[in-house]
């Protein structure tokens, strides 16, 4: 009887001693479960605000149109080591390259990036600017945006089709040096957009612009 007493005496022990441990919070312990649904269902939700728009997350193919799905598919399929995203950063590059190329007027730059028809646009335009004796001093702060709008496949010719959302800040001088149009610190929204063609399976891998117009 009194082995009984002992060992219920040293069990209470041990009890309180456990309470006295995970009885309190230390912090490091884990969260609760979460609560039913009925339970969650009878506390009042808090009220929404608008930073929960943030929480918002844009579709995985947020930069390929709806439209050019199809003929995406028929170019991977003629080419399968195509890769979207590559083409997007190539794309951009080469929307920065061409700008800069005509903003300076290097016309051999802009035959190796353009088909051309669009080469001799460029060269017109280039000469009408000359003939005026004004200059540009733009430059491409930012592209905010590069979405795939359009894709086709006619044989193996592939056209791509690319909105540009951009900012760019234009200047144009004059022949005296004097600021005629833009300005120094503010940057204007643009949208262009632009077609790059290539052939499939061929030995250059370059694509090239075919087709320039505004959104």
């Amino acid at each position: 009887m009194l082995y009984v007493v002992v060992f219920a005496m040293i069990a209470a022990f041990l009890a309180l001693r456990l309470y006295g441990v995970l009885g309190k919070r230390t912090g490091q312990e884990q969260q609760p479960l979460p609560r039913a649904a009925e339970e969650r269902a009878a506390v009042p939700s808090a009220p929404r605000t608008v930073d929960a728009v943030a929480e918002v997350r844009e579709p995985a193919n947020r930069n390929i149109d709806t439209r050019a799905e199809q003929g995406l598919r028929a170019i991977v399929a003629g080419e399968p080591g195509f890769d979207v995203g590559q083409f997007l950063q190539g794309a951009k590059g080469a929307y920065r390259m061409t700008l800069e190329a005509f903003w300076k007027g290097d016309e051999q730059t802009l035959a190796e990036l353009a088909e051309p028809d669009v080469c001799a646009a460029f060269a017109e335009a280039i000469a009408a600017r000359n003939a005026a004796g004004e200059t540009l001093e733009n430059r491409l702060v930012t592209i905010e945006r590069a979405v795939i709008a359009d894709a086709q496949l006619a044989g193996r010719e592939a056209r791509i089709t690319v909105r540009f959302d951009a900012d760019i800040a234009a200047v144009t001088r004059n022949g005296e040096g004097q600021m005629i149009a833009g300005s120094l610190t503010d940057a204007v929204e643009t949208h262009d957009v632009w077609t790059f063609t290539r052939t499939l399976k061929s030995g250059d891998p370059n694509w090239k612009l075919a087709d320039t117009d505004e959104a």
